[in-house]
C-alpha cells in the first residue's frame, strides 16, 4: 500500500484546493430517466437546491424532498434525501458525474432498488458504456 495518495490528499486539503465540484453543479432542474426498457422512455423531473448549511431541498418524482443532505468530498458532489408516495419512504442517493447525475432509489415498502441517470432538460441522451 502506497502512502503517496494519502500525502497528496492531505496536501490538497491543507492548501484549501479540494478538487470536489461546487454545490452549484447539482442545483437546478434535472430530467431523470427512470426507464426500465430503453425503448419506452419514462422521464420525471428532479429539482435540487443545495444550501450552504449542507441541506438539500426541492422535489423528486412529484414529491417534496425531506431530510436532504449534500457533501462535496474526494472529488465528488453527492446528495442523499428521502421522499414519500404516502405509503412509505423512498431513499435516494445520487452523485454528479460530469454533466450527468447517477443515482439510485430504494423503496423498502415496495421491495425495489432502482438505478437511474439524469441530465439537464433538453440535452440528448448519451449512450453509456
Amino acid at each position: 500500500m502506497s502512502i503517496l495518495p494519502l500525502i497528496l490528499t492531505a496536501a490538497i486539503h491543507a492548501l484549501g484546493q479540494d478538487p470536489s465540484p461546487a454545490p452549484d453543479g447539482l442545483n437546478g432542474t434535472w430530467s431523470v430517466d427512470l426507464s426500465a426498457d430503453p425503448a419506452q422512455p419514462y422521464l420525471k423531473s428532479m429539482t435540487l437546491t443545495l444550501a450552504e448549511d449542507g441541506t438539500v431541498s426541492g422535489e423528486f418524482y412529484d414529491s417534496a424532498i425531506q431530510a436532504g443532505r449534500w457533501k462535496a468530498q474526494n472529488g465528488r458532489l453527492c446528495v442523499a434525501f428521502r421522499t414519500t408516495d404516502g405509503a412509505g419512504p423512498y431513499h435516494t442517493a445520487a452523485c454528479l458525474a460530469g454533466d450527468r447525475v447517477e443515482g439510485q432509489t430504494w423503496a423498502e415498502h415496495r421491495n425495489f432498488v432502482f438505478v437511474w441517470n439524469a441530465e439537464r432538460p433538453g440535452l440528448s441522451a448519451t449512450p453509456r458504456p
